[in-house]
């Protein structure tokens, strides 16, 4: 019989009031486990018993006339069935682990109390429970199976959860580092930018500087080239220039002369008007370099002046006392020395005998000064000594001063020095090689040394291990050449009587007067008149008074034999044989002595009129 054929008859309404007490015996003897459901016997109907389902194919017919009137009640069983149902799910913990699997098993065990009454589906029912069973176990082991899973998995997971925070954390605080690095390296950048601003500023002003001095020693070579030309060229050409030039005139054709002589002209015309306008433009223009100079050199002479105000007043002082002291013994000192004149009046032809012009020695023993200081002192007997010591050359050796810290380190030698003797010549060559070299030096570094420092390192450079023997033979044919203008001034400086800026204010006076003369020579010839020389000199020297000018121009005149028309400037500061200037230039130097020494004078009067 197939599963369609099974199909229970469903039940009437009033039917289903009549099988509550008559079918109570079949139930109660269809369960074997029925300790807790108990029926009691009624009376039946004549309708079949419909419950549990032991159903024929018999029709039952109710009577027409009977009419059931109330509402439906369910099944004794069933209600049994939910009763104890609820009473068991009551019973559990619901607070438990496996509360779910106590009522699956309570809900298993009713189940099987239908199975076990229900006769006709127990087959079906009990396949469709041991089906749900095996899935169930098979569910149980699954889960089972993935508990440990389930753990790895939270493990897992909350590791990759603090990982994630962790790596989350290390990337906020390596961005906050990266950020702060970011804010540091733009400050670095806007540091370095402000810091090539400057720089760029100060290259653009060095570039500048170096173009005003390049062009300053483009001209100082281009002057120096012209007059070694000209002067080199000057005694060739002096006596033969008139020939060539009335042969050139001959030989050369008077139109392109006429053409070369309209452009000079034209070129003249430029080079005048663009030396118009550099002068009126530069007219009041000091350089940076003489400004400074002069600043340090009034620093020093304001220093000086208030040393020498301070030894003025001391000295003063003492000439007051001394000169109170003297008019306080004057009269008793006069009285004493009329007696001793009229007493050795008497005896004057027997004690007194001719004494010998030791003046004349002078040139001997290396000048007047030279010969004051050997004989100062001394009797005729041991200036004659001295003398014939001078002459035939006994001090063949000097002997060293030492080390100590009292002796100038050029001089700082032990034992026997030989004696060089140097002449006048060599002595002027090797001042002007260490003036040069010195003035090398000053120009490359800001901080100036010493000439006592830079003699000895010039004299141990030069000459190694003679240095000793050349300072010694130095110094001396220096003490017995004092009367030359040049080196009286190195020996000047090199004791510190006067400033080493003395011999550079020398130097550049010079220097400027050549570059006046120059720019003053329009036709380039080498000469000027007069009249364009007397003016040169007073655009050179504007503070210059007239009578220093005409002393000047005189002395130029005298030195070069001049007839008055022209005078061959250049010629003034050629050399003579020991290397000295002539009378020209010393006379120069010597109108800028006085007047520096009038200046000061002036300013010592001012202030002691002022104090």
């Amino acid at each position: 019989m197939s599963l369609k054929e099974l199909q229970l008859p469903p039940l009437l309404h009033s039917e289903s009031l009549s099988v509550s007490r008559g079918s109570q015996r079949h139930v109660t003897n269809g369960i074997s486990r029925s300790k807790f459901i108990k029926t009691n016997a009624g009376k039946t109907s004549g309708n079949l018993l419909a419950w549990p389902a032991e159903v024929t194919n018999q029709i039952v017919q109710k009577p027409r006339g009977i009419k059931h009137h109330g509402s439906l009640t369910k099944p004794r069983f069933l209600e049994q069935l939910e009763s104890h149902l609820k009473r068991e799910l009551e019973a559990l913990d619901t607070h438990g682990i496996k509360v779910q699997e106590l009522r699956l098993q309570v809900f298993q065990e009713v189940f099987g109390y239908l199975i076990e009454e229900f006769k006709t589906y127990k087959p079906i029912f009990s396949a469709i429970k041991n089906e749900y069973d095996v899935t169930l176990a098979h569910l149980r082991e699954q889960i089972r199976d993935l508990l440990p899973l389930r753990a790895k998995l939270v493990l897992v997971s909350e590791q990759c959860e603090k990982r994630i925070l962790d790596q989350r954390v290390q990337e906020r605080d390596e961005l906050q580092a990266m950020k702060r690095d970011c804010q540091r390296l733009q400050r670095v950048i806007e540091s370095m930018r402000g810091q090539q601003t400057a720089l760029q500023i100060q290259v653009d002003h060095l570039k500048e500087d170096l173009a005003t001095q390049y062009q300053l020693y483009r001209d100082e070579r281009d002057a120096r080239k012209l007059l070694i030309t000209r002067i080199s060229t000057m005694t060739s050409t002096q006596d033969t220039e008139h020939d060539d030039n009335n042969e050139e005139d001959e030989s050369e054709d008077p139109v392109v002369v006429k053409m070369a002589l309209q452009v000079c002209r034209e070129d003249l015309t430029k080079v005048q008007v663009e030396l118009n306008r550099l002068q009126a433009e530069y007219s009041d223009v000091v350089p940076r370099r003489d400004w400074d100079n002069r600043n340090h050199m009034h620093e020093e002479t304001l220093i000086k002046l208030e040393t020498l105000q301070t030894d003025f007043d001391q000295l003063k002082s003492e000439y007051d006392t001394l000169l109170e002291v003297h008019r306080q013994s004057a009269p008793a000192v006069l009285h004493s020395n009329q007696s001793v004149l009229q007493h050795g009046s008497d005896n004057k032809h027997i004690v007194t005998t001719p004494r010998p012009n030791w003046e004349q020695c002078s040139d001997i023993l290396g000048g007047s000064e030279r010969c004051k200081e050997l004989f100062e002192g001394q009797s005729s007997q041991k200036r004659l000594e001295i003398l014939l010591q001078q002459m035939n050359g006994q001090n063949e050796f000097f002997t060293g001063l030492g080390t100590s810290s009292d002796v100038p380190i050029y001089l700082q030698y032990e034992g026997k020095l030989k004696n060089l003797k140097i002449k006048k010549a060599d002595v002027v060559r090797v001042i002007k090689d260490i003036w040069r070299e010195k003035t090398s030096e000053n120009e490359k570094n800001d901080d100036s040394r010493d000439l006592q420092m830079f003699l000895h390192s010039y004299l141990v450079e030069h000459y190694k291990d003679k240095a000793g023997e050349w300072a010694y033979s130095l110094m001396e044919s220096i003490q017995n050449n004092l009367e030359d203008d040049l080196i009286c001034l190195f020996n000047d400086i090199l004791i510190g009587k006067v400033d080493e800026s003395i011999y550079h204010g020398q130097t550049q006076l010079l220097s400027h007067l050549l570059k006046v003369l120059i720019q003053s020579d329009t036709t380039q010839c080498g000469s000027l008149t007069a009249l364009e020389f007397s003016d040169a000199l007073k655009k050179a020297f504007p503070l210059k008074a007239d009578q220093d000018i005409e002393e000047l121009l005189a002395v130029a005149k005298t030195e070069l034999k001049s007839n008055g028309v022209r005078i061959a400037y250049q010629t003034l500061y050629t050399e003579d044989t020991d290397g000295r200037h002539k009378e020209f230039l010393s006379l120069v130097k010597k109108q800028a002595t006085a007047e520096r020494l009038q200046y000061i004078s002036e300013l010592r009067m001012q202030l002691e009129g002022k104090g």
